[in-house]
């Protein structure tokens, strides 16, 4: 059985920039392609990951980038916001949230949990690997 996730961009950054294979930001992402989560994205969601992967302060392949975007893509399930009239304090946040909620049993997993609502369905990746 496959999760569907929605991937904050702290995630992924730290997956990508990580140099150990057994970090959870590592595997949660590593598990797109094996099939054991399947991401939701949608517009907003894309153009963040491309901004923030080729910051040049994180000196990230370009092609590296685009594979990892490609996966979610070719993998994931595009899917539109869901509204919630939820607080946060970080506004870009939000339509991470929305989208988790726009399919049901869905998970936004996150290194910053306290930027979100109080909600099971907000999680760490090592709050993942566990549920897969």
């Amino acid at each position: 059985m496959s999760l569907f996730v929605v991937f904050d961009t702290n995630v992924i950054v730290s997956a990508m920039l990580s140099n150990d294979p057994n970090a959870s930001t590592v595997q949660v992402v590593k598990a797109i392609s094996q099939g054991k989560v399947i991401p939701l994205y949608n517009d907003e969601i894309l153009a963040e990951y491309k901004e923030v992967l080729h910051r040049t302060k994180f000196n990230l392949l370009p092609p590296v980038v685009s594979a990892i975007i490609d996966s979610i893509i070719n993998l994931g399930v595009k899917v539109k916001r869901t509204p919630t009239k939820e607080t946060f304090i970080d506004l870009n946040d939000v339509v991470f949230y929305e989208v988790a909620l726009s399919k049901e049993g869905s998970f936004v997993v996150t290194g910053n949990t306290k930027h979100f609502p109080h909600n099971p369905i907000v999680v760490t990746p090592a709050e993942l690997l566990a549920m897969i």
